[in-house]
């Protein structure tokens, strides 16, 4: 006698054999024992959670002889005949290889055909969404309108890939994936049928390893009795199987990131690696191991590890925060994402452990168009008290002296205080440049030190630079970034939206024959300013401002 897989062996004859979609078979068993059966189901949902048993359960269960409660009795000539594949009245058809135009139109021309033995002729399209364009549009009219002895089935993983069409014609059902307690007991009574001896832990990892998928549980189960025998099935049996890390493994390298520990995280990955098990697996371990970790933390339970493991989770848990935690967790899927995009997996992995391990002071991620070299930085610390220095002393302007009115008192009251008004400097700049400085925008913050700002209208603030603006300036100033920057300070200053523009200072100097008297010693007013763009210049280094 030939071998049969597990999950064919095993497949649900009946309604109450589907496990965990009570809410869709308790409707289609009323359908039936009232009598109102539809004349086309859409059943829908992942990998393994029943669909096609359901349709071939509702198969018989219409045609059945004897029905009880809703359920086919599986003892007529029609449920034995449709157990053995023998009732040409239901057709299975597998759309991912038949999926043309004349594939439909075959079915077309035998639905006005009456059944042969049974009440209606029914058939079952899997994997419906694989159907092509024309396909889906031979079967429209047919599945609208089919004839009262027959039947439509479809079931698919990708609902959104059908017609609008296709799924107005339908009752549609959605398949929700089957919880892990439910895939327990699932699996131990098949284990108990089949003599099979397994332990409570193994077949959580099982129930969680298959993600809801009924099919996929029983694959590895399969797979574990065909490696090791029919006994003694255990949880490091089917991690050696699958490829997944011991637990010694797996919690000393998120022990070794929690505890800053290069060298002990290097030494567990470098343990997996030598041993053959595959980086996604390890990295899926170790998203869930920390979440673990997480939940205990939160919850003080967790039901899949032995007394001694959650000894050490524990440990863990009181030395570290609910805030790190989460950052792990957010780190790793990150990397997860790396790797599926990166050809070099094993340098992506090793690279980014170092950096979970790494302390805050030691690393701070930042964008690549951002770094500057500790040299660079240091080099613009100095440099940015003498261009403060030079902002701020008086400088000598050329202004004809009919243009220097003297300030009266209605124009003192004028002067803005707190509230900006349009037309007026605003005197929260110097605040506003200040706090670029402490979030470390330090070249922005060096090339507006000799500005003021100027609220031009209700939507706009101009920045106008004392010295001139030259091209170097402009250009990394307009950087969206950098501009970006300065909208949401303005704005906030004002307490409002607001525009930014870029000005020249509307004050004209005579560099050619006007100087600057300092400690003795003359020093023509161009030379002054060529020295502080100088300065900005040398600050030239290929930076984009994010926005924090």
């Amino acid at each position: 006698m030939s071998y049969t897989a597990l999950y064919r062996k095993f497949r649900p004859k009946t309604f109450s054999e589907i496990v965990g979609q009570d809410h869709i078979v308790q409707t289609l068993k009323n359908e039936i024992k009232s009598g109102r059966v539809g004349h086309a189901y859409l059943l829908t949902g992942g990998r393994g959670t029943g669909k096609t048993s359901t349709a071939k359960i509702l198969a018989r269960a219409i045609n059945c002889l004897n029905p009880k409660d809703g359920e086919p009795c599986n003892e007529c000539e029609i449920c034995k005949a449709s157990l053995e594949g023998t009732l040409t009245d239901v057709v299975e058809m597998d759309a991912a290889s038949n999926n043309s135009v004349e594939d439909i139109r075959s079915i077309k021309e035998k639905i006005n055909f009456l059944p042969t033995l049974a009440k209606y002729r029914v058939y079952i399209i899997d994997e419906v969404h694989m159907l092509s364009t024309g396909a889906f549009n031979a079967l429209l009219k047919t599945l609208e309108e089919p004839p009262e002895h027959v039947k439509f089935i479809l079931a698919t993983t990708e609902p959104q890939k059908l017609l609008a069409t296709i799924l107005s014609r339908c009752q549609r059902f959605d398949f929700k994936k089957i919880s892990n307690s439910d895939l327990v007991k699932r699996m131990k009574i098949i284990c108990e049928e089949s003599n099979i001896q397994i332990t409570d832990t193994a077949l959580n990892l099982i129930a969680t390893l298959s993600e809801g998928a009924a099919r996929d549980a029983l694959s590895i189960l399969e797979r574990c009795i065909q490696s090791g025998g029919e006994a003694n099935i255990d949880e490091n049996q089917i991690k050696d199987l699958v490829g997944i890390p011991k637990f010694v493994y797996v919690h000393d390298i998120i022990k070794g990131i929690i505890d800053k520990d290069v060298e002990a995280s290097l030494n567990a990955m470098n343990r997996i690696l030598d041993e053959g098990k595959d980086l996604n697996n390890f990295l899926w371990e170790m998203i869930k191991h920390t979440k673990d970790i997480l939940i205990y933390k939160v919850s003080k339970k967790n039901e899949i590890y032995s007394e001694e493991e959650i000894k050490q989770i524990a440990k863990i848990a009181e030395e570290t925060s609910k805030d790190e935690l989460i950052n792990i967790i957010y780190k790793l899927s990150e990397l997860e994402n790396k790797m599926k995009q990166s050809s070099q997996k094993t340098i992506i992995f090793e690279a980014e452990v170092i950096k979970l391990c790494m302390k805050k002071e030691e690393y701070k991620p930042e964008a690549k168009e951002n770094y500057v070299e500790p040299q660079q930085r240091n080099e613009i610390k100095r440099e940015i008290p003498k261009v403060e220095n030079r902002a701020q002393a008086p400088r000598v302007q050329n202004i004809p002296q009919a243009t220097q009115q003297p300030e009266t008192k209605s124009t003192k009251q004028e002067r803005p205080s707190n509230n900006v008004k349009a037309g007026n400097i605003i005197s929260d700049w110097p605040n506003l440049l200040t706090n670029l400085k402490k979030q470390g925008k330090v070249i922005l913050y060096a090339n507006l030190i000799d500005t003021e700002a100027v609220e031009k209208d209700d939507m706009t603030v101009g920045i106008t630079f004392r010295n001139g603006l030259n091209a170097f300036r402009k250009e990394l100033l307009q950087k969206p970034e950098n501009m970006n920057t300065l909208i949401k300070e303005v704005s906030m200053i004002c307490g409002k939206p607001m525009n930014v523009k870029l000005e020249e200072s509307q004050v004209t100097t005579k560099v050619e024959t006007k100087t600057i008297q300092t400690n003795n010693i003359e020093k023509p007013k161009e030379e002054q300013v060529n020295d502080e763009e100088d300065v900005l210049s040398s600050l030239d280094i290929p930076i984009n401002f994010v926005e924090e």
